[in-house]
């Protein structure tokens, strides 16, 4: 494997791995609250982050966190007072922030040309210092996610539930958007912002086909998740595509093959619930 003795793909492939790592441990939440496009949102608002740190000459990665989560705020804010124009605001929200990138650069004297690395992923572009502050960020996920995830979990699935019994719910509905927005930079520099929303849903989504516990749904899609990103990752080395667009089209290839593999093994289960309920059934009536 000739691409390990160079060091920018050493750097690409660590990138990657804690990319496919941290994008579904939150992307699991996130489904399970029907928030699925969350991502794509943040990943909106981090672009004013990334041009702020092309223009002021600091790490985009860490401009980029610092706006993404002040962005994660803000969008927990609108959304937990439920009013019909949240929806707009929340637009406004993404979009300005795309728009803002824009600006900012070009009145900065940088060419636009610049933000498409962080739009749809490059591997060249991940440095040392990148994959310091990527490292450092999917730690703060996976302690998040992993530490704290009977109350995530119970929050996602019930607030009212999760109000009643104590929990802090408005404080881990904040530590839900926080922690998406710094998965959002954690994958940056590999799937770029406009498709890390595709890393937090699509091997979640596989992984449903074939799981039913949330443990085991977790466990499945980061499995699904680390393997296409590192795969897609390394097949740009071989084939000059970009490393956001060819991780996320393998994901959905493996979609569309569990979702194909699913399909008779679903109708087994029906088959065998029905044969239950039929023997439940006939006992019932012996009694």
């Amino acid at each position: 494997m000739d691409l390990l003795t160079y060091a920018f793909m050493q750097r690409a492939l660590i990138a990657a791995a804690l990319v496919g790592i941290t994008a579904p441990a939150i992307g699991t939440y996130l489904v399970q609250r029907r928030q699925a496009v969350m991502g794509d949102g943040l990943g909106h608002v981090a672009m004013t982050g990334v041009a702020l740190g092309f223009v002021l000459n600091t790490s985009p990665v860490w401009m980029a966190t610092l706006v993404a989560v002040v962005g994660a705020v803000g969008m927990e804010l609108i959304r937990s007072r439920g009013k019909t124009s949240g929806d707009v605001a929340l637009a406004m929200l993404f979009y300005g922030g795309l728009a803002g990138g824009v600006m900012i650069i070009s009145a900065g004297g940088g060419s636009t040309a610049r933000l498409l690395s962080a739009m749809f992923g490059s591997i060249t572009n991940v440095a040392s210092e990148d994959v310091v502050a990527m490292a450092l960020l999917a730690a703060f996920v996976l302690a998040v996610t992993i530490g704290l995830r009977r109350q995530l979990f119970a929050v996602c699935q019930d607030e009212e539930f999760a109000r009643v019994t104590g929990l802090p719910v408005r404080a881990l509905n904040l530590l839900i958007a926080v922690t998406a927005a710094v998965t959002v930079t954690v994958a940056m520099r590999i799937v770029g912002l406009l498709l890390v929303s595709a890393m937090m849903v699509i091997p979640v989504a596989a992984a449903q086909r074939l799981t039913r516990g949330f443990a085991a749904t977790v466990g499945l899609a980061i499995a699904i998740s680390l393997t296409v990103s590192v795969s897609g990752t390394a097949a740009t080395y071989y084939i000059d595509v970009p490393s956001g667009a060819t991780i996320v089209l393998l994901a959905i290839g493996v979609f569309m093959v569990l979702t194909a593999l699913s399909t008779p093994l679903a109708r087994r289960r029906a088959k065998a619930a029905r044969a239950a309920e039929e023997v439940c059934t006939r006992d019932d009536v012996k009694v």
